[in-house]
């Protein structure tokens, strides 16, 4: 399998298991309390079972119930707060956990693959979050203009298009040469630089 599909095998996985309501009913001050202590109780017997591991599976096991518990937490204050900021914060989360994830498991790739696994993951990570932050947007400007959404998804255009640029170049490294040279005025080219 190569870097790329790796990587985002990795990347879904991860966002699968870190998957939930984020747009649950809304909920009540002691329904919260309830799911964040058992985000809490959660965390604490996943992290057990990463006791018996070792290594860098052993890390990304803890990664993984580390974000597991944030995302569970900030589901929770998303469903009681019901707004899209909360909302956000939430996608913000879950991004930010599936990347933690993700870059433990590049540890286990070196040189040019772990470089190229580590943007790619980042790149993810830049096209979640800025989605999630268009998304907000969207919802806080519906009954204003579109122009700040037009404005948010400009934004993160340029942000995609600059953390997929900074993917490319890195795939360049592992080449050398004129074939470097070759990959690298194709990269400006498919992503308008200079």
């Amino acid at each position: 399998m190569t870097t790329s599909k790796l990587t985002m095998a990795l990347l879904a996985a991860a966002g699968l298991c870190l998957a939930g309501g984020v747009h649950a009913q809304p909920m009540n001050k002691d329904a919260r309390d309830m799911a964040i202590k058992n985000a809490e109780s959660q965390y604490k017997t996943d992290k057990a079972a990463c006791d018996s591991l070792s290594g860098n599976a052993k890390d990304i096991c803890v990664e993984d119930a580390k974000g597991k518990e944030k995302v569970a937490k900030a589901d929770a204050d998303a469903a009681y707060q019901n707004t899209p900021k909360a909302r956000e914060a939430a996608r913000m989360a879950r991004a930010d956990a599936a990347y933690e994830v993700a870059k433990e498991k590049c540890d286990d790739l070196a040189g040019n693959p772990k470089d190229v696994c580590v943007k790619e993951a980042k790149a993810v990570h830049v096209k979640a979050t800025a989605d999630a932050k268009v998304d907000r947007v969207a919802a806080d400007t519906r009954k204003e203009s579109a122009e700040k959404t037009a404005d948010a998804q400009r934004t993160a255009a340029i942000d995609k298009n600059e953390a997929n640029y900074k993917v490319a170049i890195e795939k360049c490294d592992a080449l050398a040469g004129a074939a470097k040279d070759s990959c690298v005025r194709d990269a400006k080219a498919r992503f308008g630089k200079s």
